[in-house]
């Protein structure tokens, strides 16, 4: 059996504060040289046990601001510290020293990099949430892991990009 050392994870919350806010899904797409998978953790699966299965075997963890956002929530709210666990890099600190500031979209878009979910934020992911939750829509549920998998998707997209960005700056130095 060949592993995923490459594991890129984002996740979908009902706020921005884990003290009082849920996370609704958390997205994992691994990658080796051979072939991909996309794991999403969400109700009844969305558990430390099921987060740490999903995660056995990875190595090196992507994320865009997961340093100040994602993996904070998850040590609050599921308990394990997964940048003890696993090495961690946060692309949004790359694409500072390219000159590429804001949110993921707003990166992925001045890169080139579309999405199927073109034009849903953090925003319309909560709604999508509550919209499920409240009316057991599974539309919206549907559409909330579609925009979740073009995150998770997209960083490893954006880590090829800022690796050809890197290799032309070291070229030209």
């Amino acid at each position: 059996m060949i592993g995923f050392p490459d594991a890129y994870l984002d996740i979908e919350t009902t706020g921005l504060y884990s003290g009082n806010c849920s996370i609704t899904v958390i997205g994992i797409y691994f990658c080796n040289a051979y072939e991909t998978s996309l794991v999403q953790l969400y109700n009844e699966n969305l558990t430390r046990r099921h987060l740490l299965e999903a995660l056995e075997g990875s190595d090196h963890l992507f994320t865009y601001n997961g340093e100040r956002f994602d993996l904070p929530f998850i040590r609050h709210r599921l308990g394990p510290d997964l940048s003890r666990m696993h090495l961690h890099s946060d692309l949004m600190h790359r694409c500072h020293r390219h000159s590429l500031k804001g949110g993921l979209k707003v990166v992925l878009n001045r890169l080139g990099i579309s999405r199927e979910t073109e034009g849903l934020s953090g925003w319309h992911a909560v709604w999508l949430w509550n919209k499920y939750v409240a009316f057991d829509d599974h539309e919206a549920l549907d559409l909330l892991l579609r925009y979740n998998r073009d995150d998770v998707v997209n960083l490893r997209d954006l880590r090829e990009k800022l690796d050809l960005l890197d290799r032309a700056t070291s070229t030209r130095e």
